[in-house]
């Protein structure tokens, strides 16, 4: 739905291709109810890539569900998941499909825009918009913060890499602290103001900090990219 290029009435022919191939698979459909859906929208200030030409977000919601019908009516297993938060979803669907879940507490580095809210996840939220902006130079602006300019660019700053620094050794400090508990998730995230050079930036760079000191649970979302 969100790319536009899918015919999504074909994929249940495509799936029946796959099985004739004799490769296994499950087809997991997440479901919602309609008042939850109009709220993330609203937590997220995110668009509906149906809403368009003046059609609401309600009407965009019901054009989706249209569309999505086909997959729906041949979904190995349907999960509401209108009461869950995303880390109570993945054990739901670790456990639906038999996978034993990863010992020990996964950390999620995040990056986003401020323009567009919060994540409602964040368990830490670190503010990078003080930090000098990629964006300026036109040679970055169509590049993230994955690229090896914009990571050549804020490597030089002082700032940016004092930043660092202390976010890193506050994150040393406390994330074992809370690993301590009985959480399996952990989330930190980085803002700025477009989402895609700064805060991808320290959220990759965090990630690889984590990775070195030999977590392998370490996960990055880039909210603005994806």
């Amino acid at each position: 739905v969100r790319s536009g290029t899918i015919d999504l009435a074909r994929i249940p022919e495509w799936l029946s291709a796959v099985g004739d191939l004799g490769i296994d698979y499950k087809l997991v459909f997440f479901d919602t109810r309609d008042e939850v859906l109009l709220k993330r929208y609203s937590d997220t200030r995110r668009r509906h890539p149906l809403s368009h030409d003046g059609l609401s977000l309600a009407d965009a919601i019901r054009l989706e569900r249209q569309a999505m019908r086909p997959l729906l009516a041949i979904a190995d297993l349907v999960m509401d998941t209108s009461e869950l938060n995303v880390h109570q979803m993945r054990r739901l669907v670790l456990t639906e499909l038999g996978i034993e879940a990863q010992q020990g507490m996964s950390l999620l580095f995040e990056s986003f825009a401020y323009k567009r809210g919060l994540p409602a996840d964040a368990d830490f939220v670190f503010d990078a918009r003080a930090l000098p902006n990629p964006h300026w130079d036109t040679r970055l602006r169509p590049l993230s913060g994955r690229d090896a300019g914009v990571r050549d660019f804020l490597d030089a700053d002082p700032a940016t890499q004092a930043f660092v620094a202390q976010v890193t050794a506050f994150l040393d400090d406390w994330v074992p602290r809370f690993e301590s508990g009985t959480r399996s998730y952990f989330t930190v995230a980085f803002g700025c103001t477009g989402g895609r050079h700064r805060s991808v930036y320290l959220a990759e760079t965090m990630a690889r900090h984590f990775r070195d000191a030999g977590r392998d649970a370490v996960l990055t979302f880039h909210r603005e990219l994806e």
